[in-house]
């Protein structure tokens, strides 16, 4: 009779999870592992200013809630990752073995009727204000050391997550001699030549100033900063690569 008992509740385990699968329903995902089902389901604001989840006609309070699932999309519960506290919600817009969240904006005025929807907005490029997970588990932020652990057994993803942490290294290090070049150029300039009075706007005049070097640092300066910029940016197409690579 245990066996049977003990088998019994193993198949409902089971079944409860391949339920929880199930994304052709709408459904909430509360931070318990519990899974309810519903019609229909809608963010709401409530009394409070904050924002409420309505189950057709069950009221459920968003801080309890880990994903939903609904004919908007598949949305994450973003709570436990931010600084205060506050519930705010990210769209999956990759799935696969690794699952990929764009963070969204709830409108505060209802599109049509009573339907409150998320505000358009363009799929961005992966970004650290993205989050990743596996299966349901919680959100991780997009970053080299979450994504490695995520796929460190698929080295091809690894070595285009390489890729991705060598951009940013390097155009970090431009950004810095960015800087110091427009830093000297500043300090060059103010040295450089005699003040021998001023002009006519009040501005000081100097003799024998020589402008050469500084705006050779200033130019200097500038394209550091925007080839930092171009490899950073060329850099982070390689997360996305990665993701792709592991899912396949």
């Amino acid at each position: 009779m245990k066996k049977l008992l003990i088998l019994v509740m193993a198949c409902y385990g089971l079944n409860a999870r391949s339920q929880q699968l199930n994304e052709s329903r709408n459904f909430l995902y509360f931070y318990s592992d519990s899974t309810v089902y519903a019609q229909k389901i809608r963010l709401r604001p409530d009394f409070s200013g904050g924002w409420s989840l309505r189950a057709d006609a069950r009221r459920v309070p968003v801080s309890q809630v880990k994903f939903f699932n609904n004919q908007d999309g598949f949305f994450a519960n973003t709570r436990r990752l931010s600084l205060l506290g506050e519930a705010t919600f990210a769209e999956r817009i990759i799935e696969g073995k690794v699952n990929l969240y764009q963070e969204v904006v709830y409108d505060d005025v209802p599109i049509e009727g009573e339907y409150y929807g998320f505000r358009d907005y363009r799929r961005q490029a992966v970004n650290s204000r993205m989050f990743i997970n596996k299966g349901y588990a919680d959100l991780k932020k997009v970053n080299y050391r979450n994504l490695n652990e995520a796929m460190a057994d698929n080295p091809k993803s690894l070595a285009l997550l390489r890729r991705y942490r060598n951009a940013q290294i390097t155009g970090i290090a431009m950004y810095v001699a960015a800087g110091a070049a427009i830093i000297a150029s500043g300090i060059t300039l103010m040295a450089e030549g005699k003040q021998v009075g001023t002009t006519f706007g009040g501005m000081p005049k100097y003799e024998g100033r020589n402008y050469t070097g500084s705006f050779v640092l200033l130019g200097l300066g500038a394209g550091l900063s925007i080839g930092g910029y171009f490899i950073g940016q060329s850099g982070k197409k390689n997360i996305e690569r990665a993701i792709d690579n592991y899912n396949r």
